[in-house]
């Protein structure tokens, strides 16, 4: 499968929720999409289909392919502490959603885009990897010559703070404080269906 590059809010309607952020189209039209859309709510969910559901929306959230998910999810199982939570945490160090975190982009597939331009440095190198993975203490920063792009100018003067990064709106500038804990984690996941889906 490659990248899906197609309309959102119908895999926002796939999923019954806004998994891309405000969406008036979706509020309009909040169930699933195609002719049989209503009566596709009335059927039963199995266990499996349910823990297939959770895993490709999150996949589409974060914007990563399938081998790449799993490779994410077996370096979670490697580390210490609640598979499902690693996997969020390195999720949400990538440096594509740092960037989004900070509200340089509007949103995850705009900040890829944004790095794969070369427009973000980490540490005052460019780096143009979105899977990158972001430590705590890193600055991320926009390069001097994209300061003045309309998109990150709109995103910076309505982005939303988040407790374990710090930005500066002069400067174009943040810094991964540290990694957020679960509770922190906006975003409506229940990871536990993901690991019950890898276990098997």
């Amino acid at each position: 499968m490659a990248r899906y590059t197609g309309p959102t809010t119908k895999i926002a309607r796939k999923f019954g929720e806004p998994i891309y952020g405000s969406d008036k189209n979706f509020e309009k039209r909040n169930y699933p999409p195609g002719q049989h859309g209503l009566a596709a709510k009335r059927k039963k969910s199995k266990d499996y289909g349910n823990q297939l559901k959770e895993k490709q929306k999150v996949k589409y959230m974060y914007g990563v392919l399938e081998r790449q998910f799993r490779n994410t999810y077996n370096k979670a199982a490697r580390m210490s502490g609640q598979k499902g939570e690693n996997l969020l945490f390195l999720l949400e160090s990538r440096l594509d959603n740092i960037v989004f975190r900070l509200g340089i982009a509007p949103s995850r597939a705009a900040a890829r885009q944004l790095v794969n331009h070369h427009h973000i440095t980490v540490n005052g190198n460019v780096c143009n990897i979105p899977s990158a993975q972001v430590k705590p203490g890193d600055v991320v920063a926009v390069r001097e010559r994209a300061k003045s792009l309309e998109v990150i100018q709109a995103s910076v003067a309505a982005a939303v703070k988040y407790p374990w990064l710090e930005f500066d709106a002069k400067e174009f500038s943040g810094k991964y404080l540290n990694v957020p804990t679960r509770e922190e984690i906006p975003e409506n996941i229940n990871e536990q269906l993901i690991v019950d889906l890898y276990s098997k």
